[in-house]
């Protein structure tokens, strides 16, 4: 087996506040894999974003370790594109001049030369040729999510960390996204980590979901996704992936109890 790219060691978080430290994350250990999709999954609250957060190289471990290809995650690094739940675009900057954003970054190695290429290319991919020069107040919240994807795409990052992309979205924008970013994938061929609030989702995109503890996040189990890629919405019908969707939505919703009756226990 190939040693994991990323890897969480032991790693535990706290964060100070007026009643003292808050443990958020405690003795978590993960290896993520070249070409892996994990989904993390767990109550509100938890801290699954402070996982995000540690591979960004946002924050940083209070005990334990978390390294890329070796080495510690010291900051943020141009092989690791993160994309937000709140569109994360610049509304004072046009559609093209978001995708060439990061391009025109002083730790861009993309030559120059490639930046009208890279831009049509995703202009095109993610339908928004049309408004290339607009500005996204004029964009639908599913155009401005593609905005996002696009311009994290565009610098060509190894690993796309993506905290609730499409919690925002109505139902229907939601699974042309979903859908979307699979049919991407297949031709980008990038490692994910996607945290989610929906079962179905974490189910239908991921090839491993990551069910963790109410706060703090520990590892509760690791599902292996027994469906193949490229996935069709179908899917959602079959038998198989329902139980399986049960399975793992009952077992958040165990954490999410345990963690309200600690809420009730403090009041």
């Amino acid at each position: 087996m190939s040693k994991p790219r990323i890897q969480f060691d032991s790693v535990s978080v706290s964060f100070d506040t007026d009643s003292g430290p808050l443990k958020v994350v405690d003795d978590f250990t993960l290896g993520i894999n070249e070409g892996d999709f994990i989904s993390v999954v767990g109550p509100s609250g938890c801290g699954k974003t402070t996982l995000m957060n540690l591979i960004a190289g946002f924050v940083a471990p209070t005990k334990g370790v978390v390294t890329l290809d070796g080495q510690k995650i010291e900051g943020p690094g141009r092989e690791r594109g993160v994309i937000f739940q709140e569109y994360g675009v610049f509304p004072w900057l046009t559609v093209e001049q978001n995708i060439l954003f990061g391009l025109q970054l002083k730790k861009s190695e993309i030559n120059k030369s490639r930046y009208q290429e890279i831009l049509d290319r995703y202009l095109k991919l993610m339908g928004l040729a049309e408004f290339a020069k607009s500005y996204p107040k004029v964009l639908s919240g599913g155009m401005r999510q593609r905005l996002a994807i696009a311009r994290a795409y565009a610098v060509n990052p190894e690993f796309l960390l993506m905290d609730e992309p499409f919690g925002a979205l109505d139902a229907q924008t939601r699974s042309s996204m979903q859908n979307l970013l699979l049919g991407t994938l297949l031709t980008e061929k990038k490692t994910v980590m996607l945290i989610t609030h929906s079962v179905e989702e974490a189910v239908y995109l991921a090839s491993k979901v990551v069910i963790v503890t109410a706060r703090p996040t520990r590892i509760k189990e690791i599902i292996e996704i027994p469906f193949g890629f490229p996935r069709q919405e179908s899917l959602k019908d079959d038998s198989e992936f329902n139980k399986l969707k049960a399975r793992i939505r009952d077992s958040v919703m165990q954490e999410y109890d345990h963690q309200q009756k600690l809420l009730v226990q403090t009041v």
